[in-house]
């Protein structure tokens, strides 16, 4: 019997075993980099380890260290979680040959499926060796990992080179291998999973299907169980082959086998030898804990002849610190506080008060709803999303929102390239017009030295507000009745709480507010200062940082005085395991130059100033 596990992983993974553990009574071993020294999954566990010497991205990829570290936690199994080191078969070799248990499948069956090169060849699938224009439009995907990471869509030739060695850059930095092929890249296609789960028995579970296709950067957002709209014959096929899959390799543990699906026909992706992060929408269906059965397995135990069956619908959004109307760029700061209403489950990595670092995901949480029927569970996790607390860096909350209410998704019509065609309207802003005024009031609250009112008329009050890139200016007075504005009438006003009254109708803002930073309800504004310091101006044509991160790459022979033409790569930054490309906004001349390669850079840092081409 396994009596205490290591998770050989970080965040909300390492968060979500640790619960399952405490549920069965096992004792569990936490190991951080220096940057997680206090992260919530540091402290929840019964013991941490800190892994000395690596740099914080790579910190996880140290299985020598991860091995070391359970050894001497008195650790006698190691769950890996997903990403890092879950899907490296020397790292569950290595976990083995220390006498622990692997909560994992056998390492065989990682090493046949952990490159996706030879997974297909497993099944008879052969990648692209030599690309034509015939060929277009293909996929550069990295042999190793997920996530995403790795991942170029190519439409033309001459973007091939350029694609190939931004996708190896990217694959080596997040797992270690820097190994991609080419496989052609269907544009509307839907991604299709089937969950598995086999024991050492020879029984394999079919855990129904999961419909992943809303995706960002080739990484799902929304993720549904079970995959709607699917034939029951097609169903039946992608069950079939995700069996076969299992038996061919002799699987073990949880597992996921990925389709493409488009015009009715199943296209082989990949195997995921782990956990996937999707997993809690096929808990919920059919009323499993996962990874009490990665356990159960691992310590030998049978499944039963047949999977319980499935109930209802799952529907489950990641919420990540990032702004998607600014090319996803991440976000990093304190996360104030995160709550989301009763009903709806909240897997997270986060506490109230912890910082999102720049080494990692930028994914904050998990919300996931589980209903009788699809509409019923698209319309709780919506409503939970849109009422939730999420204060703190910007956030892809209101385009959750929208993505779970937009008519192609609540029809059940969606595909791959669903950002790719609403990403505009998707980010478009849509916030109260009130919310200044309110965080105004709140802020105002209980100011005035004269009880409230004077007795002479009294001068409107001035304050200055950033709201989804716009400035908006809102004007109050304080009289001898309380607050007042124009245009509504104040109900109620305290720095937590301000009721308006707008034509006839009354509305509850909750305000809260952290230095500048304040949220009223689901909007989030800046408080600007009431005096602008002329210093901070910036010449046009300035490119800023949009987060911290490291400069990889300045463009070949680009000097101060070069010619630039508009859309042409400048800087690419790479921050938490991802590559971001900052370009020319216009055609005109590179006038200063401070990025360099290696160097590090802060949010709103100045990389370049491109000066226009006058007509």
């Amino acid at each position: 019997m396994i009596s205490s596990v290591l998770v050989a992983n970080r965040g909300e993974i390492a968060c979500r075993v640790f619960r399952t553990c405490a549920g069965l009574g096992i004792r569990t071993v936490a190991v951080h980099s220096d940057a997680d020294g206090n992260a919530l999954h540091t402290r929840l566990a019964d013991t941490a380890v800190r892994l000395p010497g690596a740099a914080p991205a790579e910190t996880y990829l140290r299985g020598d260290l991860i091995v070391k570290a359970a050894l001497a936690a008195g650790a006698d199994a190691v769950h890996p979680g997903y990403g890092f080191l879950s899907e490296n078969p020397g790292f569950a070799r290595a976990v083995l040959d220390a006498g622990l248990v692997w909560i994992g499948p056998p390492p065989r069956a990682i090493e046949a499926m952990a490159s996706k090169t030879r997974a297909k060849k497993l099944l008879g699938i052969e990648p692209l060796h030599e690309v034509t224009e015939a060929d277009l439009p293909v996929l550069v995907k990295a042999a190793a990992g997920g996530g995403g990471r790795g991942m170029r869509i190519v439409r033309r030739l001459a973007e091939l080179p350029a694609a190939l060695e931004g996708a190896r850059a990217e694959a080596a930095s997040a797992f270690g291998d820097g190994e991609v092929f080419v496989e052609p890249y269907l544009e509307h296609g839907r991604h299709v999973e089937v969950q598995i789960l086999a024991d050492t028995h020879g029984t394999v579970w079919p855990l129904g299907t999961r419909d992943c296709s809303l995706q960002r950067r080739h990484q799902k957002v929304i993720e549904e169980a079970p995959a709607p709209g699917l034939t029951p014959a097609l169903a039946d096929e992608l069950r079939t082959l995700a069996v076969r899959a299992a038996r061919a390799v002799s699987y073990t543990g949880a597992g996921t086998v990925e389709f493409l699906v488009a015009d009715g026909r199943a296209h082989f992706l990949e195997m995921n030898t782990r956990l996937q992060v999707e997993h809690p929408v096929t808990e919920a269906v059919f009323g499993l804990d996962l990874v009490a059965e990665q356990i159960r397995i691992a310590e030998g135990h049978a499944l039963g002849t047949e999977p319980p069956h499935a109930r209802g619908h799952a529907v489950e959004a990641r919420l990540y610190a990032e702004d998607p109307a600014r090319d996803w760029a991440p976000q990093t700061g304190t996360l104030h506080r995160l709550a989301v209403p009763a009903g709806v489950r909240l897997d997270t990595g986060y506490a109230d008060g912890d910082t999102i670092g720049v080494h990692y995901d930028p994914m904050l949480a998990k919300v996931v709803a589980h209903a009788p029927t699809r509409a019923e569970a698209i319309r709780r996790l919506a409503g939970a999303l849109e009422s939730a607390a999420v204060h703190g860096p910007v956030t892809n909350r209101d385009l959750l929102v929208r993505s779970l209410r937009h008519p192609e998704f609540t029809a059940a019509r969606t595909d791959t390239g669903f950002y790719d065609r609403h990403l505009g309207e998707l980010t478009e802003p849509a916030h109260d017009p009130h919310a200044p005024l309110a965080a105004a009031l709140a802020d105002a609250h209980g100011r005035s030295r004269f009880g409230g009112w004077r007795n002479v008329p009294a001068q409107p009050q001035v304050k200055r507000y950033e709201m989804a890139g716009e400035e908006h200016e809102v004007r109050y007075r304080h009289t001898r009745d309380g607050l007042a504005a124009d245009g509504v009438r104040v109900v109620h006003a305290d720095a937590r709480l301000v009721v308006l009254e707008v034509d006839g109708v009354q509305r509850r803002y909750e305000v809260a507010r952290y230095g500048d930073q304040v949220h009223v309800g689901a909007t989030r504004l800046t408080a600007l200062p009431r005096f602008p310091d002329p210093a901070a101006q910036l010449a046009p044509g300035s490119l800023l940082a949009p987060m911290p991160g490291t400069v990889v790459r300045v463009a070949e022979g680009l000097t101060e005085g070069a010619t630039v033409q508009a859309g042409q790569g400048l800087v690419w930054l790479e921050a938490m395991k991802m590559q971001h490309v900052i370009s020319a906004p216009t055609t005109g001349t590179l006038t200063a130059l401070h990025a360099e390669p290696g160097g590090q850079v802060e949010p709103g840092a100045l990389l370049a100033v491109v000066q226009e081409t006058s007509s």
